[in-house]
């Protein structure tokens, strides 16, 4: 990921007071600018596992939205495996792998097996080693003739890490991945992402505000205030600038 000065901004209606401020919105809306995400740079090389942190509102999402192809920067110059995300994002798409922990990717009223099997063919993969390798090590092979519908949260984000994962991409995002998950369900993640990391160099870009997930996975963290960057460096120091 490399991105400089990477800005979006946001037009938000304003309202005016009262009957006659209402009448007058009708035929002349007024908006004020929003800056989200203010000139942020961000360099991440392959192989890393990065923490991206920060309180709602600070733009996290707003970031992982341009970073995946989602949203167009305002401003700013933004390559992610060495593709503009958003305007080539068809290309681009087939290199990464998102998770986010209250959207699905999974078809809902099919089986997880059937999931899969699409997932394969729109990607056009035929890995079936890593497959079942991803099955066996995050348990799952109870769960793939079962309806997407009819999993628990836990057992879903599971089968989600496998759809991200399942055409091998270079990069992954994953957006609270461990949210509302009990503490056996999140280390069997950690423990699959430790090794996805190892075995395949894939970069991972880990939002959450679960800082266990940090500590177990990420040595570098970039922090986020209103926009803007306020810490890039390892864990060790931002708890020692930070921790008191």
């Amino acid at each position: 990921i490399e991105a400089e000065k990477l800005t979006k901004e946001f037009q938000i209606y304003q309202s005016r007071k009262g009957l006659t401020g209402a009448f007058r919105d009708l035929f002349n809306r007024n908006y004020r600018t929003i800056r989200a995400v203010n000139e942020v740079n961000i360099s991440i090389p392959q192989g890393e596992m990065v923490g991206y942190i920060g309180e709602n509102g600070a733009g996290k999402s707003t970031t992982i939205k341009m970073l995946t192809g989602i949203l167009q920067p305002t401003s700013g110059e933004l390559k992610v495996n060495g593709f503009d995300p958003h305007n080539q994002r068809e290309e681009f798409v087939k290199t990464i792998g998102v998770v986010f922990g209250q959207r699905s990717q999974l078809w809902w009223d099919i089986a997880v097996q059937e999931s899969f099997t699409l997932l394969q063919k729109v990607y056009r993969v035929d890995n079936q080693k890593l497959l079942d390798r991803m099955i066996e090590v995050l348990n799952i092979g109870e769960l793939l003739d079962q309806p997407v519908r009819k999993l628990s949260l836990g057992q879903r984000m599971r089968c989600e890490l496998v759809a991200s994962l399942i055409h091998q991409p270079s990069l992954l995002f994953l957006d609270e991945p461990t949210i509302g998950l009990d503490v056996l369900v999140k280390e069997n993640i950690r423990q699959f992402l430790r090794e996805m990391n190892k075995e395949f160099g894939t970069t991972i870009l880990l939002t959450t505000h679960d800082l266990t997930d940090i500590e177990a996975l990420c040595s570098r963290v970039i922090m986020l205030d209103k926009g803007n960057i306020i810490y890039d460096g390892g864990l060790t120091e931002l708890k020692y600038e930070w921790g008191e």
